[in-house]
C-alpha cells in the first residue's frame, strides 16, 4: 500500500476538530485507501475497533443504508458513549439527502466525521449549502511521481524509465502496481473512464448524447496545455456535421470539471495584476486516460509534462494561473502563503533558440519573485540565468 503522507497528514491535523473532513477527487484516486491508512494510524495511537465506524456506500452489502435515515440510525446505534467515535462514510453521495445524516451526526458530542465523494455533489459550492459551512475539503489527486516511484513495480527501474511509464500509463494508484503493458492497463483505465463518463457526468447532468460528450472530451484532451474557448469547440464539432451550441459546450465542460476529470486554469495578467476570463487552458487528471483516448501520434511531450507540473503544483498547495505578460505567456503563476513562483516548462532547451524563447517571458517580469525553468535536460545542475533557476524536472518532482 502506497503511503499518501501528504493527505494523511491533513487528516491527522483535523483529528477531533469540530469540523467535517471531506475528501474529494476523481474516482479511484485512492480516497478509500486513505481512510484505511488513517484508520491504521488511529489504531496505532490506541483507538479500539469499537470506536471506528466505516461505511462504504458503493458496497452492495450496505445498499440498505442508501437512505439518509437508515444511514443515520446505523451509525447512531454504534456510537460509543463518553468517548470519541470516528465515523467514515465512503462515497457519501450515493446516499440520497446524505447531508441530513451527516449534519445530525456532526452535532452529536464526541463524533468525528469523515466523508468521501467523487463528483459534483462534493464541490464546495454545494457543500457550503448542504453542510452549512461546517467542513474542510481535502482535494485528492492520483499519485505524484514521487509516490509512483515508491510502488513495488518501480523497483529496479531508472528514474527516466519510471517517468516514461508515468506518462504512458498514468498515475492511478492501482496502475502503479499493475504489470506495465497496454493489455493490462488500458482495460482498467477504460473502466474508470466509463464510470466517470456515465455515472458522474452523463447521469448526473441528464446528458443523453454520450457520443457528443465524448467528442468534447477528446477535443479538450488533445488540446491540453493550449488556450481553448467554448466557441472554438462548438465550431469544430459543428464543422464535422454534429450540431452543438456554445451554451451546451459550456454545460458539458462544467460537468467534466465538476467530476474532476479536467481542471480549468484561468489566465492572469502579470502586469495588470488581474484575472482574465478568456482563453483559459484545461489539464487532465491523468495522462494514462489521455493516451487511452488519443492515438499515440496525438501525444505531445511538451504539453504532457506541462500537465504533470500543473497537477504537482496543486498537490503542493499552490493556487495556479496561466501568466500573460504583453504578448508573451508564462506557463504557470503559482501562489501560496509565501508569495509567487513563476514556472516555465519545456521538454528541452539544449537548442539555443528554444532556450531564448522560454527565458524571454520570465526575463520580462519586473518583480523579484522566484522564477524557475523546468526541463528534462540532464545538464542543468546549478544553471542560473540572471536569477532564473534551471532545474531538472525529474529532480523537482521528487522533492517535497
Amino acid at each position: 500500500m502506497i503511503k499518501r503522507e501528504e493527505y494523511l497528514d491533513q487528516l491527522i491535523a483535523g483529528r477531533e476538530k469540530q469540523i467535517i473532513k471531506v475528501v474529494t477527487g476523481v474516482r479511484r484516486c485512492g480516497k478509500s485507501t486513505l481512510f484505511t491508512l488513517y484508520i491504521d494510524y488511529l489504531k496505532s495511537t490506541g483507538i479500539s475497533e469499537d470506536r471506528i465506524i466505516y461505511v462504504n456506500l458503493e458496497d452492495v452489502e450496505q445498499e440498505n443504508l442508501l437512505g439518509y435515515k437508515a444511514l443515520y440510525d446505523y451509525v447512531k446505534e454504534r456510537l460509543c458513549k463518553d468517548k470519541y467515535t470516528y465515523v467514515f462514510i465512503d462515497e457519501v453521495q450515493s446516499c440520497k439527502s446524505f447531508e441530513k445524516a451527516i449534519n445530525s451526526l456532526f452535532i452529536k458530542p464526541n463524533v468525528d466525521v469523515y466523508i468521501t465523494g467523487s463528483n459534483a455533489y462534493m464541490l464546495s459550492g454545494e457543500l457550503a449549502t448542504l453542510l452549512s459551512g461546517r467542513y474542510v475539503t481535502i482535494d485528492m489527486l492520483p499519485l505524484s511521481f514521487k509516490e509512483y516511484c515508491e510502488a513495488s513495480n518501480s523497483a529496479g527501474k531508472t528514474i527516466r524509465e519510471n517517468f516514461n511509464d508515468y506518462l504512458r500509463f498514468g498515475s492511478f494508484p492501482y496502475v502503479a502496481i499493475l504489470e506495465r503493458n497496454d493489455a493490462v492497463v488500458i482495460p482498467y483505465l477504460e473502466g474508470i473512464y466509463s464510470t466517470i463518463l456515465l455515472k458522474d457526468v452523463a447521469k448526473r447532468e441528464g446528458i443523453t448524447d454520450v457520443s457528443l460528450l465524448e467528442n468534447i472530451i477528446k477535443f479538450v484532451a488533445a488540446s491540453v496545455g493550449s488556450p481553448i474557448s467554448t466557441k472554438k469547440i462548438s465550431d469544430t464539432i459543428n464543422s464535422s456535421g454534429r450540431k452543438i451550441s456554445v451554451n451546451t459546450v459550456e454545460h458539458y465542460l462544467r460537468a467534466l470539471t465538476d467530476s474532476y476529470i479536467f481542471y480549468k486554469v484561468e489566465r492572469y495578467d502579470i502586469k495588470g495584476k488581474q484575472h482574465l476570463k478568456t482563453l483559459g487552458k484545461y489539464y487532465l487528471v491523468d495522462s494514462g486516460i489521455r493516451n487511452m483516448l488519443l492515438s499515440s501520434s496525438s501525444s505531445d511531450l511538451g504539453h504532457m509534462i506541462e500537465n504533470v507540473v500543473y497537477l504537482e503544483l496543486l498537490r503542493r498547495g499552490y493556487k495556479v494561473n496561466i501568466g500573460k505578460l504583453y504578448e508573451k505567456e508564462v506557463d504557470f503563476v503559482a501562489r501560496d502563503m509565501n508569495g509567487i513562483t513563476y514556472y516555465q516548462v519545456s521538454a528541452s532547451v539544449l537548442d539555443e533558440s528554444t532556450l531564448k524563447r522560454e527565458l524571454e517571458p520570465l526575463q520580462k517580469i519586473a518583480d523579484n519573485y522566484s522564477k524557475i525553468l523546468l526541463t528534462l535536460d540532464d545538464i542543468v545542475v546549478g544553471r542560473n540565468f540572471a536569477g532564473i533557476h534551471h532545474l531538472n524536472l525529474l529532480d523537482w518532482l521528487q522533492k517535497t
